[in-house]
């Protein structure tokens, strides 16, 4: 067997095609990759002065962004390390060679966060340049300026006959092409920095502001007179986009809550105050640090998304985090920063990785703990919140085992009074009157306070207390916390007759004839001819109503689950599934059952159903009418 090795060819006029039309998911990150290594050259001088390996002027290390609209170029220059010419044969010559790793390897035991990995951010700059100048001299002594270009073909340029750059550094000038306009507006450029370079490390400048002194305070500084003769001094300022020092890369013990409260306007200007946050902070087994805000939402599962930004080494990657922030908090605010999340090849997603589930099981480790921290601490401020919050502990319960572990200690159930109790408190209060003959304690609920306001003053009468639910998520919760523990369940309001809500032994015999029965189906079958409706017969209280509407609650739980369509054809017709229960034990039903009376069956049957929101359009109308005329 002969076996062949070789070597696989790599042309540079087939790789700069693949890294302009398929590399980068979105063009404009050009500005963040050349950005990002004018940082890391700047971090790689700075690893350098630190560790005393050299001497050198740090006092201004800013990093300028400079557009020249007449000229159709951007510069990108830096102070940083810079480059000499064997270095821009290595560096720039080599597809995929990172100087960043090398360097990294080189000094592994100095805590330097370099930006870069892969070797290829520098070559985004031909997605929209026709042609790349790098003038660059080294922080070395006696190094020279030397300067590289390329207009996108195999084919480069090195000079080193050049006028001597004033300082180490790298400028990187981009001749925009004519398909890339839209990168010649200082709007666009600033929108782009604000975006991915929003907070660097170092200090990016784009442009300058004017600032205007009074020429009293300034008087050598006179540079106008205006019509009334007031003169006016002015200078400029270096424009600074972005914030060097994050509050998530800052010591939370040296913060305060004024601190996060400013950074979240920060990131969200304008946005209500958040409720509270989550400062991350770990760096074994993986590097992470941020910040998570629990912002005002209504009680709907339907929040914004999308408000957590993602970051590797200060660098905005995307805010798509759904690989690496659990479902269930999706609808937080705030930021991560991890160096160790897995990204693609152009920093633009993530990629699975072990490191990502470990990295969402600490998010979701974090939440728990913060929130039990603030239900033990503050309770009353905890029950304030509870409302904002309650959507991102009930969705976590559901469908995050290991956060619902926790959660269940401090899940609050509110009552129709308005008062909070956890699971256990509730189950503890509502034990002794509310537990039935197969010792299963009935936790009986509303969401409707209005609609249900006789039922749940009836239910007083029985010393029953009632639950309040108003969220559509909440049929699920209910779901699953039966699952867990089946010694209790719930069980809404008009799901059964008061009396048989709670079944503590068995229900009293009809104490009507078989004809007599006969009778009062046969009355109410004319009324309500639907199959699916039921008629049922029950000995209840005197006191109770002659006749009540109430649904299957398991019919009702599955309508309540499906949600995300109410509307459906299908979901209409669990509308169609209901019991009339007639309280044989009143004497209107009693007298109804010797004298049969259409009408008056039929009166009950829509004073039944008014009770339930189910009398509209025409029968409303009818029954006003026929209510109005029996007071004459």
């Amino acid at each position: 067997m002969t076996v062949q090795r070789g070597s696989i060819s790599v042309q540079t006029e087939n790789i700069f095609p693949i890294i302009k039309k398929f590399l980068y998911s979105d063009q404009e990150i050009f500005l963040r990759e050349l950005v990002a290594n004018a940082t890391d050259a700047t971090q790689k001088l700075l690893t350098l002065v630190n560790r005393g390996d050299i001497t050198e002027d740090v006092s201004d290390l800013r990093i300028e962004v400079i557009l020249d609209k007449e000229n159709r170029t951007i510069t990108v220059r830096d102070k940083g390390i810079g480059m000499t010419e064997e270095e821009m044969q290595k560096y720039l010559n080599q597809v995929a060679f990172s100087s960043a790793r090398e360097f990294l390897d080189k000094y592994k035991s100095t805590e330097t966060q370099i930006i870069g990995h892969f070797g290829l951010g520098f070559y985004s700059a031909f997605m929209v340049a026709s042609k790349v100048e790098v003038i660059s001299r080294s922080y070395q002594k006696g190094a020279k300026t030397t300067s590289w270009s390329c207009d996108g073909s195999p084919e480069y340029t090195i000079e080193t006959d050049l006028p001597q750059r004033p300082m180490r550094g790298t400028d990187i000038i981009l001749h925009i092409s004519d398909d890339a306009d839209e990168y010649l507006s200082e709007y666009r450029i600033g929108e782009l920095l604000s975006k991915y370079c929003k907070f660097l490390p170092i200090a990016i400048q784009f442009g300058s502001q004017t600032k205007d002194f009074a020429t009293e305070a300034f008087p050598d500084m006179v540079t106008s007179v205006d019509e009334d003769g007031n003169t006016s001094s002015s200078i400029e300022i270096p424009n600074i986009v972005n914030n060097t020092a994050p509050l998530w890369k800052r010591n939370p013990q040296d913060l305060k809550d004024e601190d996060y409260v400013a950074f979240y306007d920060e990131l969200y200007p304008a946005s209500p105050k958040p409720l509270f946050w989550v400062h991350l902070n770990i760096d074994y087994p993986f590097n992470l640090t941020g910040v998570l805000y629990f912002p005002k939402v209504s009680n709907t599962i339907e929040a914004s998304r999308n408000k957590i930004q993602l970051y590797s080494n200060q660098v905005f990657v995307t805010d798509e985090v759904k690989d690496i922030v659990p479902e269930f908090l999706m609808h937080l605010h705030g930021v991560i920063d991890s160096p160790d999340i897995p990204l693609n090849v152009s920093r633009s997603y993530l990629q699975s990785d072990r490191n990502v589930k470990r990295i969402s099981e600490y998010i979701t480790r974090k939440v728990a703990d913060k929130l039990s921290e603030l239900f033990r601490k503050d309770r009353p401020s905890f029950v304030e919140k509870w409302d904002s919050i309650s959507i991102f502990v009930k969705y976590g319960i559901i469908a995050e085992p290991k956060f619902s572990d926790k959660a269940i200690d401090f899940l609050l159930l509110q009552n129709a009074k308005g008062e909070h109790f956890t699971l256990k408190e509730y189950i503890e209060k509502v034990k002794p009157l509310q537990t039935n003959k197969d010792n299963r304690t009935v936790l009986i609920y509303t969401n409707d306070l209005v609609a249900h306001d006789s039922l749940i003053q009836s239910a007083a009468q029985f010393s029953y207390d009632v639950l309040y639910f108003d969220s559509a998520i909440d049929a699920h919760l209910m779901q699953h916390l039966e699952q867990k523990d089946n010694s209790s369940y719930f069980a809404r309001l008009d799901s059964d007759s008061l009396h048989s809500l709670v079944h503590k032994d068995d229900q009293p015999a009809v104490a009507l004839s078989s004809e007599e029965q006969k009778a009062l189906e046969e009355q109410f079958r004319k009324i309500v001819a639907t199959p699916s409706v039921q008629i049922q017969l029950q000995h209840l209280a005197e006191s109770d109503l002659p006749i009540s509407i109430t649904r299957p609650e398991y019919l009702r739980r599955v309508r309540d689950m499906s949600f995300s369509n109410p509307n459906s054809e299908e979901m209409s017709r669990f509308g169609e599934y209901y019991n009339i229960v007639l309280n044989t034990n009143h004497p209107t039903i009693a007298q109804l059952s010797q004298s049969p009376s259409e009408e008056q069956a039929r009166y009950l049957y829509q004073l039944a159903c008014l009770q339930q929101n189910m009398l509209k359009g025409n029968d409303l109308t009818e029954f006003i009418k026929k209510s109005v005329s029996m007071l004459k």
